[in-house]
């Protein structure tokens, strides 16, 4: 290990593996002038893979890695853990999300007073209300590509920004025209398509792996609790302010909020004037599981990405069937309960409290619960790919088979039950796909999260729609509930199948490991040979 070590630092010197026993080289295809024998020049390679983002070394006998130093860190206890400058940076994320989801469904509230207001008849208030969709459909992915250039603190505060502005100017454009009202709405779900991407890079930065499902169970928890926010207290708001006073003090807490979030917090742990020395080393230490060998300095990510190439791999379509179906079954519950519990049970759901409360807070606890069991999972030495695979298993076959109880309930409660659960289970698929968004391409996490995210909100859309069709055509709501059930099981196998929580190369076709491996001979000896693997799986060590 010594002799590669020196090789690699001097990186312009060819060295020659062991000729003990010739090393096998694992489906790599290198041209010939730069392949002979056993030698190969480090120049002449990283020319040929101008992009190759890092080289890991490992062996049975010594380990690149951060192993020695995790040692030295135990695990950080609950107290130190909710008293971090994480936990603080994941709290304001999680108030952000609050805020994005509050300001999304007040216009649900203020909808109906609006219309009466202006004598809008119900198809042209779904058109108001679709309107926060135009803005919202490309925006993940633009905004991706800006957090994965810029980072998360600067994307997330100009996003709140903006959606405040837009949710401040929303009275303003009610009472000037028509196309001022709708102009502002799209600059809303424009807005708001940056959240969670900006999200997802922030807690790639600034938690390790092991916690990461933490992370996003708390800031997605936040966004589950602002549906309940804006749906709770818009009418005591309105009560008190008029129909458009809760558009003013969610406006003006997004202001707040964004002063907050600029002074008091930093884009990356070590930019941290607050962070204590240890944890800023357990973070630093745990962020990574192998120690990379850089093979040049880190390049800024490209500002067009390589779409082509990131939807070749089956690891990205898993992710993008995986959100195309959790805004599918979302939002189908959230739009179509009440009307479903309506005309199956003559229960008003928009009049009874627990469905403008209880499943949104069963969701976030759930949320957190999820995650921690997740980070758990990993702590313990379940391989990341296994831990995120059961995560989704629970997240889509839970609520799949909760969707069929509430088919064949034969009462509201029982029904309502159902539904509840289903909300709880399917928080456990954000310690899944969204989670893995992260793993598999860090430096691209931002622009998946938005072609994922743009997915879902096509996916959202056809099911919305596609529900009240069927309806009509079949004259069974239950029918449709069976049919979300079946996509939530396909789409659990998907995943399943080709979802994986190894990194994957989206820079460069090409890519290898240099490996050491060692061998048992007579004499109680050990030999050991250098061997290039192309990926982590041909790598016996």
């Amino acid at each position: 290990m010594a002799a590669l070590s020196s090789a690699i630092a001097s990186a312009a010197k060819p060295f020659s593996l062991p000729q003990t026993r010739r090393a096998r080289v694992a489906a790599v295809h290198f041209p010939k002038p730069y392949f002979k024998k056993t030698e190969f020049n480090f120049v002449e390679v990283s020319h040929s893979l101008r992009s190759l983002p890092r080289l890991r070394v490992s062996s049975n006998d010594a380990h690149f890695s951060s192993s020695s130093e995790e040692s030295q860190q135990p695990q950080p206890s609950f107290a130190e853990f909710i008293t971090s400058e994480r936990v603080k940076v994941v709290s304001m994320l999680a108030l952000a999300l609050a805020l994005c989801n509050a300001d999304r469904v007040v216009m649900s509230v203020a909808i109906v007073p609006l219309s009466l207001a202006n004598g809008w008849s119900r198809a042209f208030a779904g058109i108001v209300q679709s309107s926060f969709l135009w803005g919202y459909l490309a925006s993940p992915i633009v905004g991706g590509m800006l957090v994965d250039n810029y980072g998360g603190k600067v994307v997330m505060a100009w996003g709140v920004a903006l959606w405040s502005l837009a949710t401040f100017l929303t009275p303003w454009a009610a009472q000037t025209s028509l196309l001022a009202l709708l102009v502002v709405r799209a600059m809303l779900g424009a807005a708001e398509g940056v959240a969670l991407p900006s999200m997802n890079n922030m807690v790639a930065r600034w938690f390790p792996q092991t916690e990461r499902s933490r992370a996003v169970g708390i800031s997605m928890a936040g966004f589950q609790l602002g549906c309940a926010i804006g749906l709770t207290l818009s009418p005591i708001l309105m009560s008190q302010g008029g129909i458009f006073g809760p558009f003013v003090i969610f406006g003006l807490s997004g202001f707040l909020w964004v002063l907050v979030w600029l002074s008091a917090t930093s884009s990356t742990p070590d930019r941290s004037p607050q962070i204590s020395k240890y944890e800023l080393e357990y973070i630093l230490n745990r962020r990574q599981t192998s120690f990379p060998v850089e093979t040049s300095k880190s390049k800024k990510v490209k500002v067009v990405p390589p779409f082509r190439r990131l939807l070749s791999k089956l690891p990205t379509w898993s992710l993008i069937i995986a959100n195309a179906m959790h805004s599918w079954g979302f939002f189908i519950v959230l739009s179509w309960m009440p009307i479903y519990f309506s005309s199956v049970y003559r229960v008003d759901l928009r009049h009874a409290a627990w469905f403008s409360a209880v499943p949104w807070a069963v969701m976030a606890i759930m949320n957190y619960l999820a995650g921690l069991w997740s980070d758990m999972m990993i702590q313990s030495g379940t391989s990341v790919t296994l831990t995120r695979k059961i995560m989704q298993t629970i997240g889509f076959v839970g609520p799949g088979l909760c969707l069929i109880g509430l088919a064949t309930a034969k009462s509201p409660s029982v029904g309502s039950a159902w539904l509840t659960l289903a909300f709880g289970l399917k928080s456990f698929s954000h310690s899944g796909f969204l989670v893995n968004l992260q793993e598999i391409a860090p430096q691209y996490s931002g622009v998946l999260h938005g072609i994922s995210n743009t997915a879902g909100t096509f996916a959202a859309i056809i099911g919305t729609v596609g529900a009240g069709f069927f309806v009509e055509l079949v004259g069974s709501f239950q029918g449709f509930l069976l049919l979300t059930s079946v996509l939530y099981f396909l789409a659990a196998i998907f995943y399943c199948l080709f979802s994986t929580g190894e990194r994957v190369n989206f820079d460069d076709p090409v890519q290898f490991l240099v490996c050491q491996r060692s061998h048992a001979k007579g004499d109680n000896r050990r030999m050991t040979e250098m061997v290039i693997c192309a990926d982590y799986q041909t790598c016996e060590v």
